[in-house]
């Protein structure tokens, strides 16, 4: 048993008892199944020849008996149809989380790759398809086999010759449902990677409508959008030509098998070797066998749905973090907020060139000190390695004298701050959103954070306060105001380290200023480091850091820098023109 059908497995693991009487009640069924053409033959064959004077009442009471056979197999198939599929769904909603939790901590390499899309899609349609196959398909194989062995034995017992030529067929459907599963499943893989792909399409059109719409692009994107939409329909066709064969290939078996019977049970009775209620009997019991035929097919439809969606499913969880807590990984206590870049060098790829290289650094605790360089330098890629959302290629990055690799991951980042250009805002309340800094806070714990970053005034404005309801990431609120609360936040969150990766580059005079003040006040005995865009907001910084594509290119004051002539005062006096 491999390591995947083990995983597979293990999910039935604490719904065990619900399975064990979901499998018992399947034995029922398929024993009442299996008796009620047995009742009829008794009836046939010692009931309807005229010699017994009882024969009324006892076909009163094997009817009655048949009446409560039927009442049994009804509840326990209700029991199978309700407790099953909940039982599917409870493992279902398992998986899923275990999905979501694996996503959390995926680091951002991964995400650099993915398409949100498709990580939905295997969040929601491929684990649904897994709830039908871990329900259904332990119940319909164990109907299916008990019924298959039960009819075999009646059928040898009514007639040897006759069950042979039936038999005769089942090698040939077994090739045939063989070779057709197989391009079912390859068939249903590309579909599942299809709709994968529609939804990532949709994700991307959806989430950038405001510039679609301003440049007037809604036919490009429907153009991308029936794209993928036509290769979707091109894989189910493929998926369903192999489903339509797969299945009227068996039901045309099935024909030719009740055919076999009607012809040779026929000739059989014609030379007096089978009477007519014993052939009344094998066509009943055909009747039977075509069933867990029939539940095998299904079975077969739902293992190769379900297994491609569990593959899928298993793609991802078999992913491991590239950035993980070493064994013995510390927790922080007191951070005073030192951080050092000893010979850090980074690529994103192994077969990208390297975006730092050799960089060497001492930021001391407290310090107020700006990076700032042409794009492409290495800014956001240099600030990205301090909490660890990449790890470093070469080099070491301590922080109060300890490798961060030696700091769990979630003490680390407990303890850094980020404000960004590009601020994130989830769907719900300005109070939701602030609380994020601090799971747990107080509503007056926010109030006065958003105090802090000069964001209180304008949220008392809002319709409702701290309770309004700001939109899909924030659309109801404008660039400054989703900015002061996202420094809210940081406040909130209170950490001793802080980054701003150009936080008011993308802002008015007016929000800038505001954005400014309460950035000030947050950086105040905190090591603080800020990725700058217009030079002029740094200039009161302790220490500024010319980043250019050859590393560290100059350091120091701003007045020290533009003396120097160099890099820095270039870039300071072509802004000044501007």
């Amino acid at each position: 048993m491999n390591a995947r059908t083990q995983k597979f497995l293990s999910y039935y693991r604490p719904y065990i008892k619900l399975l064990v009487a979901d499998m018992a009640c399947a034995v029922i069924v398929s024993a009442i199944t299996l008796l009620l053409p047995l009742c009829v033959r008794y009836i046939t064959n010692h009931m309807l020849d005229g010699n017994n004077p009882d024969a009324l009442y006892q076909i009163y009471g094997i009817g009655a008996f048949m009446l409560a056979l039927v009442a049994v197999h009804t509840f326990c198939d209700m029991f199978i149809s309700y407790k099953g599929h909940m039982m599917g769904a409870m493992m279902e909603s398992d998986m899923r989380r275990e999905l979501f939790d694996h996503y959390q901590k995926l680091s951002f390499s991964f995400y650099d790759e993915q398409k949100t899309g498709q990580l939905m899609t295997r969040t929601t349609n491929d684990i649904l398809s897994l709830a039908e196959l871990y329900h259904h398909g332990p119940e319909d194989l164990v109907i299916a086999m008990l019924k298959f062995i039960g009819v075999f034995a009646i059928l040898i017992y009514i007639d040897v010759k006759l069950t042979l030529i039936v038999f005769l067929f089942l090698p040939v459907m077994a090739a045939y449902a063989f070779y057709f599963n197989k391009k079912m499943n390859a068939a249903l893989r590309k579909s599942k990677d299809r709709i994968g792909d529609i939804n990532a399409q949709v994700e991307d059109t959806l989430a950038g409508i405001r510039v679609v719409k301003s440049f007037t692009n809604e036919q490009l994107e429907k153009e991308k959008f029936e794209y993928e939409n036509d290769r979707f329909v091109q894989s189910r066709r493929e998926g369903y030509k192999s489903e339509a064969l797969f299945a009227e290939g068996m039901s045309a078996f099935t024909h030719l098998i009740t055919i076999a019977v009607i012809i040779f049970g026929g000739a059989a009775i014609v030379d007096a070797s089978l009477q007519l209620a014993d052939l009344l009997t094998f066509f009943l019991c055909i009747a039977l066998l075509i069933e867990p035929i029939q539940r095998l097919v299904n079975f077969a439809r739902l293992y190769q749905e379900g297994i491609t969606g569990f593959d899928r499913f298993m793609d991802i969880l078999e992913i491991e973090p590239d950035i993980q807590d070493a064994e013995d990984a510390v927790e922080l206590a007191h951070v005073q907020g030192r951080v050092q870049f000893q010979n850090v060098s980074f690529k994103y790829k192994q077969d990208y060139g390297n975006v730092l290289n050799n960089v060497s650094l001492d930021i001391r605790a407290g310090e107020y000190a700006a990076l700032v360089g042409p794009s492409g330098s290495g800014k956001t890629t240099l600030c990205s390695l301090i909490p660890r959302f990449y790890e470093v290629c070469q080099g070491t990055i301590m922080l109060d004298g300890l490798d961060i690799r030696q700091i769990s991951l979630r003490s680390l980042r407990q303890h850094i701050g980020i404000v960004q250009q590009d601020v994130y805002l989830f769907a719900g309340t300005v109070l939701d959103n602030i609380r994020y800094g601090k799971a747990g806070a107080s509503r007056e714990e926010i109030i006065e954070a958003a105090k802090q970053a000069n964001a209180h005034q304008f949220i008392m404005e809002l319709p409702d306060g701290y309770d309004t309801d700001i939109g899909q990431r924030g659309v109801k609120l404008s660039g400054g105001q989703k900015q002061r609360l996202s420094i809210a936040r940081v406040f909130l969150k209170d950490p001793p380290i802080l980054i701003f990766d150009e936080a008011t580059s993308a802002l008015d005079n007016e929000s800038e200023k505001a954005i400014q003040d309460s950035l000030e006040k947050l950086t105040d005995n905190r090591t603080t480091l800020v990725i700058a865009h217009r030079l002029s907001t740094v200039r009161n910084a302790q220490r500024i850091i010319v980043l250019t594509d050859h590393g560290i290119d100059e350091q120091g004051t701003h007045e020290e820098l533009y003396a120097l002539n160099g890099t820095y005062s270039h870039l300071y006096s072509m802004q000044l023109k501007m």
